[in-house]
Formats: structure tokens, C-alpha cells, sequence
């Protein structure tokens, strides 16, 4: 009988608010992983996943700000 993978929820994962608008980002990754994985889910409940894999939570925090930073907060609402 196997058991699920438990799921690692960094610390790091937080709430963004930037001009008005708030972002949960959730990063995670399974127990036997080493990669992070990044999601964005806004007010709508519209989910973000990223293609990439991490290889710290701080990495994947640092994306999120940089896409934010060059693309702005638009990208991620409906």
C-alpha cells in the first residue's frame, strides 16, 4: 500500500498585494523533491503554475518579483 507524498509548504509563501490587487503565492514542493514549485493564484481564483522548478523557495519568491517587477500585476488577473 502506498501512501501519498506529503507536501512541503515554504515559509515564504504569502499574500502580495501591488496596486490594489492581492495574489496568494503558494511555493511547495513534494517531501522526495528537492525542486520548489511556484503558483500564483489571484482574487478570481485564477491559478498561475510556473514551468520552471526552483532549487531554493527563495529563487522561486524572487521570480514571482521579477515578473511582477517587469511585467507588472496585470498578468496575473483575468
Amino acid at each position: 500500500m502506498s501512501t501519498e507524498p506529503e507536501l512541503i509548504q515554504s515559509p515564504l509563501s504569502q499574500s502580495i498585494t501591488r496596486d490594489g490587487h492581492t495574489l496568494q503565492v503558494d511555493i511547495y514542493r513534494l517531501e522526495e523533491e528537492v525542486d520548489w514549485l511556484l503558483e500564483v493564484v489571484n482574487a478570481d481564483g485564477t491559478s498561475h503554475v510556473w514551468d520552471d522548478r526552483f532549487t531554493t523557495d527563495q529563487a522561486a519568491l524572487g521570480a514571482l518579483h521579477a515578473a511582477i517587477d517587469e511585467e507588472g500585476i496585470g498578468v496575473f488577473l483575468d
